[in-house]
């Protein structure tokens, strides 16, 4: 369902079964090269223009930022990690910005943001008792005391 465009999944929504809810997306969306080129496009183009405003919680940009990679992945779009990061790091609002020259200055920065994700990844479902920027504090302290 992440693959699916916001705006298209309550078409979906009701579909309980994997392999039913996959031929209903093929034959929505199509398995051609030019239908797949464009999806690509689209989402490079969104990719670009990525911004975080300033009233979303760091956890919310990062999700969005997650599921647009998927979405890239899921068409053969491969964007590398660091790059990736910097995005991120560049699409916040001003209120971050001392932190974002922090996270730039740290030689571990895919490590942090690959603690964010895990810690995303594994507390989806809970009300998160640790916000994600209080995860990368933690990560940095963490780091810092290991050196």
């Amino acid at each position: 369902m992440m693959g699916i465009p916001d705006e298209q999944q309550l078409k979906f929504n009701s579909i309980k079964y994997a392999k039913l809810l996959m031929e209903a997306v093929e034959k929505r969306f199509g398995r051609n090269a030019a239908t797949k080129k464009t999806q690509r496009n689209l989402l490079k183009q969104q990719y670009e223009k990525f911004t975080a405003p300033s009233s979303e919680i760091l956890d919310e940009t990062f999700d969005r930022l997650q599921k647009l990679m998927s979405q890239l992945e899921l068409l053969g779009e491969t964007i590398s990690q660091e790059d990736v990061n910097q995005k991120l790091l560049r699409s916040l609002s001003p209120k971050w910005n001392t932190h974002v020259v922090m996270w730039r200055n740290k030689t571990d920065l895919d490590t942090n943001m690959a603690f964010m994700s895990s810690l995303n990844n594994n507390n989806s479902n809970t009300n998160r008792a640790v916000s994600t920027a209080q995860a990368v504090n933690i990560a940095n302290e963490v780091s810092a005391a290991n050196t």
